[in-house]
């Protein structure tokens, strides 16, 4: 949904060398994860209650709060090594918590598609009763119900824009 581009960051993370850092990377990814959450677990909510503009409001800052989790997971990435060798537990309470995390976003994205196909499904239905009263009811010579001609369609405009 987002039409803007990402910016990438301009250099790569270099690994972490220290428990200090260890820690402090783990927090980091913590606190993005449940910052996330909080703004996942909003707009679910949201959508669930038909609040749609307001869902969308909330995607600055769901997109900031991605950016900066795929900063920090690259991060972790360069830095898995010696987090395995120096923290294994802290590594195991991450994935733990990374567990929980992609169970959330999957609840989000099963509303968010929910909510797609509901609409979709409306949207067809406008569609199919416009075309149904804007087609002459004609018969062929036989008796038998005429079918109507491509120039008796009207097209239907929706703006996506809300």
């Amino acid at each position: 949904m987002n039409q803007h581009p990402q910016a990438k960051p301009a250099a790569t993370a270099r690994a972490i060398s220290t428990p200090a850092e260890a820690r402090k990377l783990a927090e980091e990814l913590m606190d993005v994860m449940s910052g996330l959450l909080g703004v996942i677990e909003r707009e679910t909510e949201l959508v669930r209650a038909g609040k749609v503009r307001e869902a969308m409001a909330l995607e600055s800052q769901k997109g900031e709060l991605s950016r900066r989790y795929m900063i920090t997971v690259e991060h972790l990435k360069t830095s898995q090594k010696y987090l395995a060798q120096v923290s294994p537990e802290l590594l195991t309470t991450l994935r733990r918590h990374h567990d929980t995390f992609r169970a959330m976003l999957q609840v989000n994205l099963t509303v968010l598609a929910t909510a797609h196909a509901v609409s979709e499904g409306i949207v067809r239905g406008v569609n199919t009763e416009i075309q149904r009263r804007n087609i002459p009811n004609t018969y062929t010579a036989s008796g038998q119900r005429a079918t109507p001609g491509p120039r008796n369609m009207t097209p239907l405009a929706v703006s996506r824009s809300l």
